[in-house]
């Protein structure tokens, strides 16, 4: 008897690659399945925040962190401190672009708040990034009559422009 042309029943060569292909599937998607559904390691053992969020060597901003917080555990001001962080992160950053300071200090901050463990007691220091210290005033010659006119300038050879520029 010749094949029906328009008939939509399948034949018995199309149900054994249909149950083919269930088996394969099956094959394949079984173990997927159990994967899937098994709790993740990172959520089934408690760890420490401390232990999950490592700073990255690399980054910037860590390293900018890392310079400006043992510059001010050691004594020195923030306006030292920051030059030299803000210095090598513009060094070190790969950015087409030049790294404004604002964003230097938010570097700074994002790499304390997110590892407090790598640099302890920083936090202390952060304001310090935002304004929240004022330098210190600068020490002048000027005597202290307060004559408020102009301040002369000492007079007798002067300085040459090879004398200025010579560092």
């Amino acid at each position: 008897m010749p094949p029906r042309p328009h008939c939509p029943c399948p034949t018995s060569a199309d149900i054994a690659r249909g149950r083919r292909l269930r088996s394969a599937l099956r094959a394949v998607l079984a173990p997927a399945l159990v994967i899937l559904s098994s709790p993740l390691p990172l959520l089934s053992q408690p760890m420490q925040l401390s232990q999950i969020i490592q700073p990255d060597p690399s980054d910037p901003g860590h390293k900018g962190a890392e310079v400006y917080c043992f510059m001010r555990k050691a004594g020195n001001n923030h306006e030292v401190s920051w030059t030299a962080a803000y210095a090598l992160i513009k060094r070190q950053s790969a950015s087409l672009f030049k790294t404004s300071p604002e964003h230097g200090a938010v570097m700074i901050t994002e790499a304390v708040v997110k590892s407090p463990d790598a640099y302890p007691d920083c936090g202390q220091f952060l304001g310090a990034l935002y304004g929240s210290e004022k330098p210190a005033p600068l020490q002048t010659d000027i005597p202290a009559s307060g004559t408020g006119g102009p301040v002369p300038l000492p007079s007798g050879g002067g300085t040459t422009r090879h004398d200025r520029y010579s560092y």
